[in-house]
């Protein structure tokens, strides 16, 4: 399976930890120039460094996605920078509050929305351009296991999760024809900084987590920066507008 991306330049939003941080490792590795964008400067630096020692490239920007302007200039310096965009990863996203539909507050669903959906379509609307620029490209939206069932609790990561997989399956039947591929990955039950935020290492809250899995375990932010590396790569090549699912099964009860 070829997973080379050598010569390619990628932008990862999110990109500072967790699954962000990981993907940006593994697409380094795969030989790829790797444009970070976060709000946290100190860990997107740190990551940088730690590319640049195993002899990778690395750049990091400065990005809040909920700011269009912040995302026109993260394309722009990226092409600025390595002279052209071939592949993205938009991957920054938020849970939000929980509270059932009545309870979800404006404030969370503008929030929610704003960052998981809008920030995405933003991406994409810079992205696009540059890719047909070059010939072609591809594209990976984070969604969720909420992108393709419901989660009680949560209206507005759930609203936002789904319209990401509308979202891309209408973009990528839309430059199907240009060479750019468009998919989603959806992960499950991961092991990442949100998931902490969720469980405050309470041992009942991860123990619910894991039983819930048929694998019995959470999965790895590693495991899913595979999941989308394999799709910016030449091995998916007949792969546009997939929502994959990566949970280790839970979708499948």
């Amino acid at each position: 399976m070829n997973l080379n991306l050598k010569g390619k330049v990628v932008v990862i939003t999110g990109a500072s930890s967790g699954i962000g941080a990981a993907s940006a490792l593994a697409f380094s590795r795969e030989g790829a120039s790797v444009v970070l964008a976060d709000k946290l400067s100190n860990k997107g630096e740190e990551l940088v460094s730690k590319i640049q020692s195993e002899d990778g490239k690395a750049y990091f920007l400065k990005c809040d996605v909920l700011h269009e302007e912040e995302i026109k200039n993260l394309i722009a310096k990226t092409v600025e920078r390595f002279g052209r965009l071939d592949c993205a990863f938009n991957n920054a996203g938020i849970e939000g509050e929980t509270g059932d539909t009545i309870n979800c507050s404006t404030e969370n669903w503008d929030r929610v929305l704003d960052t998981n959906l809008k920030a995405i379509w933003l991406c994409m609307k810079y992205q696009l351009p540059e890719m047909i620029k070059v010939g072609g490209g591809t594209i990976v939206n984070c969604s969720s296991i909420a992108g393709v069932v419901g989660f009680a609790g949560s209206p507005a990561y759930t609203a936002s999760k789904h319209g990401v997989i509308g979202l891309t399956q209408s973009a990528a039947l839309e430059f199907a024809t240009k060479n750019i591929r468009i998919n989603a990955i959806c992960p499950g039950v991961i092991e990442t900084p949100m998931i902490d935020r969720y469980t405050h290492g309470e041992s009942e809250k991860i123990k619910s987590l894991i039983s819930a899995e048929p694998m019995a375990r959470m999965g790895t932010a590693a495991e899913i920066a595979q999941a989308a590396l394999w799709l910016c790569s030449s091995s998916s090549s007949f792969v546009t507008g997939h929502p994959l699912v990566v949970d280790g099964g839970w979708v499948a009860q």
